[in-house]
C-alpha cells in the first residue's frame, strides 16, 4: 500500500504540473519538500491532515491516492502536433501523465463492459513522399470508410466508432494534440474546449492530423517540418475532398468573398486558412494569391475570431456510453461509475436521471 500511495502521489503531482518545491509552496510549507520526497519514495506515510491538504491542492479525491489501476499503461510512440503545440517540458510531462491516467480508466472500463470490441483502423502502406501522396492517402481513407463526397458530421465521433481512443484533457494554451500507442490501442489526445461557443474546426483538423501520424509512413528523407505539412495536407483533404473543392472554389474567378467562405466552413467544417491551403495545393490559386490572403486574414483579425460556425460537438463520448451501459447492466456501482468518469460521486449522482 505504501508503494501504491507513493506512485499515485507522484502521478497526481505531475498531472498538476508541479515540482516537489511547487507542492511545498502550495501547501504553505505544512509539508516540507524533503517529507514529500520521502512520501514519493515510499519511506513515509502522511497523516490524515497532510493527506487532505495534498488532495485539495492537487485536485484529486483522497481515494485516488489508494486506488490501484488494474490496467498498466505505458505510452509509446508519443508524438505531438509540432509547430503549433508549444509547451514546456513540465507541461509535456503533465499532459502525458493525464493521458496515461485517463487511458488506465478507459481501458479498465472497456475490459469490464465490452472486452471484444472490434476496431477498424485505417492503414495506408505506401510511403508518403510528397503532397500528392498525402492527397491520395486521404482519398483512399474516404473510400475505405465509405465517406463518399459528403461532409463529415463529427470527426471525433467517427474516430471513436472506428476504435480509436479519443481523450480530451485540460491542457495549456500551447497544446493542440498528441498521439500515442498503448499496446495495440491507438490513442488520440485533444485539448478540452473552453465553452460551448468555441469554434470546433481547429479540433477537427487536429484530430485528423493525429490520425495521419498514426496511419501514414513518411519517407526518411523528409524533415519534421515537411512531415507536419503533409499531415496538414492529409487532414485537410479528408475534411474537404479534392473533387468538391475544385467544383466549389473554381479556378476561373477573380475574387473570393468572406460570405462564401462562411458557407463552405459551415458545410464542411474547415477553416478559411485550410480552404486556401487546399486551393493552393490543388492549383486553384497561385502562391501570390495565397500570400495575399494570409496577409489580409491577419490584418482583419480573422485568425483570432473567424466568422462562421460548424455545428458539431467534437467531444469524445465513448467512455460515457460505456459507463451508462455498465450502470444499466449493474456491472458498475454509482461510485465506480463516478471514478471512471473522473468526478466525485456526489456530483455524478446529482446529474444522473434514471428513466426506467
Amino acid at each position: 500500500m505504501d508503494h501504491v500511495f507513493a506512485n499515485r502521489l507522484s502521478s497526481a503531482r505531475k498531472m498538476a504540473g508541479m515540482s516537489l518545491q511547487d507542492l511545498e509552496n502550495k501547501l504553505e510549507k505544512y509539508v516540507t519538500r524533503q517529507t514529500l520526497h520521502k512520501y514519493e519514495q515510499g519511506k513515509m506515510k502522511p497523516n490524515s491532515k497532510a493527506l487532505l491538504a495534498m488532495s485539495n491542492v492537487l485536485g484529486v479525491p483522497v481515494d485516488y491516492f489508494y486506488s490501484v489501476p488494474t490496467v498498466k499503461v505505458e505510452l509509446k510512440n508519443v508524438d505531438y502536433r509540432k509547430y503549433s503545440s508549444k509547451i514546456s517540458k513540465v507541461e509535456q510531462v503533465a499532459v502525458e501523465e493525464k493521458a496515461k491516467e485517463n487511458c488506465e480508466r478507459y481501458l479498465e472500463l472497456e475490459h469490464l463492459i465490452n472486452p471484444s470490441e472490434k476496431v477498424e483502423y485505417y492503414t495506408y502502406k505506401k510511403v508518403i513522399e510528397n503532397a500528392d501522396d498525402a492527397e491520395t492517402a486521404a482519398k483512399t481513407l474516404r473510400e475505405v470508410w465509405k465517406l463518399c463526397y459528403d461532409p463529415i458530421p463529427d470527426v471525433v465521433e467517427m474516430l471513436e466508432d472506428k476504435g480509436y481512443k479519443v481523450i480530451e484533457l485540460d491542457a495549456p494554451d500551447g497544446f493542440d494534440g498528441m498521439k500515442a500507442d498503448v499496446g495495440d490501442k491507438k490513442i488520440i489526445v485533444l485539448k478540452k474546449g473552453v465553452n460551448q461557443s468555441e469554434d470546433v474546426v481547429r479540433k477537427r483538423l487536429t484530430a485528423l492530423h493525429e490520425l495521419a501520424h498514426h496511419t501514414l509512413t513518411f519517407s526518411k528523407n523528409l524533415s519534421d517540418k515537411e512531415i507536419e505539412k503533409l499531415c496538414h495536407t492529409f487532414s485537410s483533404a479528408v475534411l474537404y475532398p479534392a473533387d468538391m473543392a475544385k467544383k466549389e472554389l473554381s479556378k476561373d474567378r477573380f475574387h473570393f468573398y468572406q460570405n462564401e467562405l462562411v458557407l463552405i466552413k459551415e458545410r464542411w467544417g474547415i477553416s478559411f486558412a485550410a480552404v486556401f491551403s487546399r486551393a493552393l495545393h490543388l492549383g486553384i490559386i497561385t502562391s501570390f494569391i495565397y500570400r495575399k490572403f494570409n496577409i489580409g486574414y491577419r490584418e482583419r483579425g480573422l485568425h483570432l475570431n473567424e466568422p462562421g460556425k460548424f455545428m458539431s460537438k467534437e467531444k469524445p463520448v465513448k467512455m460515457q456510453r460505456l459507463v451508462y451501459m455498465g450502470l444499466s447492466k449493474e456491472i458498475l456501482t454509482i461510485n465506480e461509475a463516478a471514478y471512471y468518469l473522473g468526478m466525485s460521486a456526489w456530483k455524478f449522482k446529482k446529474q444522473l436521471h434514471q428513466i426506467v
